[in-house]
């Protein structure tokens, strides 16, 4: 049995892909990017799903604002480890370099918010005859 060609559902599949990596503390998150509607899916679900906190959406569509691209591109990510304020972290950076491969002119708004920039900061290991990093047991004198 053959199928009509007016049967057969066209799948519009973009051509052009812009990745990014972004770490923070202790997530990564690959950021793939194309032209589209401006959705955006992290680890299979909707960014409002993924992150509920309203404050965590606003700081995630940053850089998106801050290059007026937020209707522009459909964004697809999986973020692995860390927390929440990590794995945000983490996206906005991947995001601002995707953006920054997508288009040249948008480099310079990504560096004047930061987008660019690794955050080192990281958790301090502990140490041993101690409670925690710095914390120390106790001292008693008798």
């Amino acid at each position: 049995m053959t199928a009509n060609v007016e049967d057969v559902a066209v799948v519009h599949r973009p051509t052009a892909f812009y990745l990014g990596t972004g770490r923070r503390k202790r997530s990564v998150a690959r950021v793939r990017m194309a032209e589209g509607t401006g959705r955006i899916r992290i680890n299979g679900r909707s960014c409002e799903e993924y992150f509920p906190m309203l404050r965590v959406q606003e700081y995630v569509r940053s850089p998106l604002r801050a290059t007026k691209a937020v209707r522009t591109y459909d964004i697809w990510a999986t973020i692995q480890g860390g927390g929440v304020s990590g794995q945000a972290g983490a996206f906005v950076m991947g995001l601002g370099r995707a953006l920054a491969s997508a288009n040249g002119e948008f480099g310079q708004p990504l560096r004047d918010g930061r987008f660019l920039t690794r955050d080192a900061r990281m958790v301090e290991r502990k140490k041993y005859g101690r409670k925690k990093a710095r914390k120390s047991f106790q001292y008693s004198k008798r």
